[in-house]
């Protein structure tokens, strides 16, 4: 076994000296052996390292011929790449979602809507509303938690 983990070591060595990064050199000598396990299926090799690190090397040289014939993005640029802007049709249904939330918004009482965007856009805690609105910490609560229910039923469908 001490002898197989020589040869790949070497087979590694080998393609790295060629500028490969380690773990795509990792990629080649594991193709590299594989490769070379079916060739020995119908054919005797006489230096079997040989044969990995020739075949390793070979398929260096296959992948930067390719690479430079099709440079294109690497698999891990594309979350780089992607486009993650909504498209069209998403915008405007977000549009007409948010215009809906508006006229839901109008429908609560003027005091009650002030308090909740207060404490949902603004955050303010229920005790500086409490105190700006000249009533209790429960009642401001309560304010919050019916016209929260209330524009939850508005929304419910969208």
């Amino acid at each position: 076994m001490a002898g197989l983990v020589d040869m790949l070591a070497k087979a590694k060595r080998a393609v790295m000296r060629r500028g490969v990064a380690e773990q795509d050199a990792d990629e080649l000598v594991q193709e590299a052996f594989l490769k070379i396990e079916r060739y020995e299926r119908d054919q005797t090799a006489r230096s079997r390292e040989a044969l990995l690190v020739t075949a390793a090397v070979n398929l260096s040289i296959d992948r930067r011929r390719r690479e430079a014939r099709a440079p294109f993005a690497d698999i891990g640029d594309l979350h780089d790449i992607a486009d993650s802007t909504p498209d069209p049709s998403q915008i405007i249904e977000q549009q007409r979602r948010l215009e809906h939330a508006k006229a839901g918004l109008e429908t609560l009482p003027e005091r009650t809507r002030r308090i909740l965007l207060r404490r949902r856009l603004e955050g303010s805690s229920y005790a500086e509303i409490a105190a700006d609105e000249g009533m209790s910490v429960a009642a401001v609560e309560k304010q919050v938690a019916r016209a929260t229910l209330q524009l939850m039923q508005w929304m419910d469908g969208w």
